[in-house]
């Protein structure tokens, strides 16, 4: 046999050898079947008692329950329900709802950037600001911008006429200016008392903005968006205007005549200033933080906004028990018609909770709803559940719920 020939039949032998070997090295590396997937473990903690919540909430017939829990870098969000009755389409955790008394702190910001630049000052008298309030008004004593901010004037409450079943069909197609809502106010009796104690009245509210917008000489919405909105970037944030609501905004509905009714961009809120705003939770949360960490207002204005420690209403903030520090949560609910809302935060900006419901469909009823009631005491727990949690925690993706 010649060389050359032993040559190739060599290469040939080699080159079968090389295939088996490399044919059974791969044979042995090839993937096994893939592991059956691992359901995820089941919520715990407070994560259980907000879904349990929400679980109830959307068998007794609301159409939506959103979520955004903070606790240092550690954020949980959900979204559970839908954002209409009629498409059915899925509720995200970025749909904007009625945030009602919320607007009532950012309202208080605005009103206390003109104290920081000195052109209001807490103590003296609304009428300094506002000629007309007397006349319009009848208060029974002098009334200080202080007490309108902390709820204590007495002012009688524009929610009866403007909420009344019978009217509230008009509320939706007709705007209300703030004028003519201080002076449906007026209508009502101011009742004399020896010692003005806190009294809840929307009214206070209205007064504020048209001071604001007197000396700013621009509506409150807008004044709102320079001072807060666009400062922080707040992107699902924006007082109700004329037009169509916005199309990712969750449904409200009230009960009239037996039937649902959709209230869920009524023209009576239209730059109103007790209760108008319109937001996301993500953007609840961050104004609140941004307003505890001093960087809408200045520290001793906050400290102003706080008092007075003896009381649970502040200057456009209400307070509640935090047992992890021994301080203070900060924020506000807010309830109009089809939603309720609750938003704290503590006092260093680092634990935060903000929830919205879109109500099961009702009919309107005077005073607080029984279910906002339950939202601030499970608000309240969740964030007391907090104590031992670290800022360190992995974020968590926002959570799809039933419905």
């Amino acid at each position: 046999m010649s060389v050359a020939r032993i040559r190739t039949t060599s290469r040939r032998l080699t080159a079968a050898l090389t295939a088996v070997v490399l044919t059974a090295a791969l044979a042995g590396c090839s993937p096994g079947p893939e592991p059956p997937a691992q359901p995820p473990p089941p919520e715990s903690g407070y994560r259980a008692v907000l879904k349990e919540f929400s679980q109830r909430m959307l068998d007794g017939g609301a159409p939506a329950v959103l979520i955004q829990v903070r606790v240092g870098a550690d954020e949980w969000s959900a979204a559970y329900g839908v954002r209409n009755l009629d498409s059915r389409f899925r509720a995200q955790i970025t749909d904007p709802v009625h945030v009602g008394g919320i607007t009532k702190s950012m309202v208080a910001v605005s009103v206390l950037k003109l104290v920081q630049e000195g052109r209001i000052q807490l103590d003296a008298p609304v009428s300094t600001y506002l000629p007309d309030f007397e006349k319009v008004m009848h208060p029974p004593g002098p009334v200080t911008v202080r007490q309108l901010l902390q709820h204590r004037s007495g002012m009688p409450s524009v929610d009866g006429p403007l909420y009344d079943p019978d009217t509230v069909r008009q509320a939706l197609t007709t705007k209300v200016s703030l004028a003519q809502l201080l002076a449906m106010a007026g209508r009502i009796s101011w009742r004399p008392k020896l010692a003005q104690g806190f009294e809840y009245s929307n009214s206070n509210y209205i007064a504020l903005a048209l001071i604001v917008e007197r000396l700013r000489r621009r509506p409150i919405g807008e004044v709102i968006r320079t001072d807060v909105i666009e400062p922080l970037g707040l992107t699902g944030t924006s007082m109700t205007a004329a037009g169509p609501a916005p199309s990712s905004m969750v449904h409200g509905y009230i009960t009239l005549d037996r039937k649902p009714l959709d209230v869920t961009y009524p023209a009576a809120q239209i730059d109103n200033a007790a209760g108008g705003m319109v937001s996301s939770m993500a953007d609840v949360n961050t104004f609140y933080r941004a307003l505890l960490q001093d960087r809408l207002l200045k520290p001793d204005t906050i400290t102003q906004m706080q008092s007075p420690l003896y009381a649970r209403y502040g200057l456009g903030v209400v307070r509640w028990n935090d047992l992890c520090t021994n301080d203070f949560y900060y924020g506000h609910p807010g309830d109009v018609p089809g939603y309720g809302t609750i938003a704290m935060t503590s006092s260093d900006g680092t634990r935060q909770l903000a929830m919205a419901v879109a109500y099961p469909p009702a009919p309107l009823e005077p005073g607080a709803s029984r279910i906002l009631q339950e939202m601030e005491a499970i608000a309240e727990d969740t964030l007391n559940a907090t104590c031992d949690d670290g800022p360190s925690a992995p974020v968590q993706a926002a959570a799809a719920g039933p419905g």
